[in-house]
């Protein structure tokens, strides 16, 4: 049997909090590590928290890898294991974007997506590609959060021969919450979603309620929401595309 082990990071990032944020990624992976996981996947924006731009602006965003991502590459290397992180990134005409970075065992950045459907995250530019990443011996897209909305990207994916989404997410139930949209993504395109969300709250979301998922033929295999960050664990297997784990294997990180 050709199985995954995964582990989604239901974050609490705090808003602006760089340092802090950063930390916590790296606590969380290296727990996540502990258990020999195959992927860890981080939510969306997981090193800056979604609405910091009113706290401490973009002059701060760089190009990647910086310094941080660097050493956090060399980490991963020494965990042995993938990575899909959330960051922003600088361009190199300056444009802005939300980004999503695959780190392979080896601690080399394998590919990116960058988040094409701007709605609260004004301060980034539309990416312009989307492509299946390479890894290992699967091939993985990555919707970031409202790339989700709409049926065009992921049956984008599916043409150019994904076989699995990953959805790194910061989407709080609400007025404009998810309503079906990962669930019909998978029938759009039978393909399954792991989905990585967050908990908390920025200035005007709320995340508190916002779920975490492993979606397959628009049904929620698996679902976790909580008031503290925690790593869900699951098992995949490759062959039958199907869940091996009857529920996620929750850790609470204090």
């Amino acid at each position: 049997m050709r199985k995954l082990s995964v582990a989604l990071l239901h974050l609490l990032p705090i808003a602006g909090d760089i340092h802090y944020n950063q930390a916590l990624i790296e606590k969380a992976v290296k727990r996540a590590s502990e258990k020999n996981v195959d992927w860890i996947v981080t939510p969306e924006l997981a090193v800056s928290g979604l609405q910091f731009s009113s706290k401490i602006g973009t002059d701060w965003i760089d190009q990647q890898p910086n310094e941080w991502m660097t050493k956090f590459c060399s980490f991963v290397q020494s965990r042995n294991v993938n990575v899909f992180l959330g960051c922003p990134e600088k361009g190199g005409n300056g444009e802005l974007y939300n980004s999503v970075f695959v780190i392979n065992r080896q601690g080399n950045i394998i590919g990116k997506q960058r988040k094409i459907t701007s709605i609260i995250d004004d301060w980034s530019t539309s990416g312009d590609y989307l492509e299946p990443i390479e890894l290992g011996d699967v091939n993985v897209g990555v919707l970031i959060c409202a790339d989700s909305y709409t049926k065009k990207y992921a049956d984008s994916l599916l043409d150019k021969g994904a076989e699995i989404l990953v959805a790194p997410s910061a989407w709080g139930p609400g007025s404009c919450g998810p309503n079906g949209e990962w669930e019909q993504r998978s029938i759009d395109t039978g393909l399954c979603l792991f989905v990585c969300n967050r908990t908390g709250e920025d200035e005007t979301v709320s995340f508190w309620a916002a779920e975490s998922m492993v979606i397959k033929d628009g049904k929620r295999l698996l679902s976790h929401q909580s008031k503290e960050s925690a790593i869900l664990y699951f098992e995949w297997d490759l062959e039958k595309m199907d869940v091996l784990s009857p529920q996620f294997e929750i850790e609470l990180l204090s």
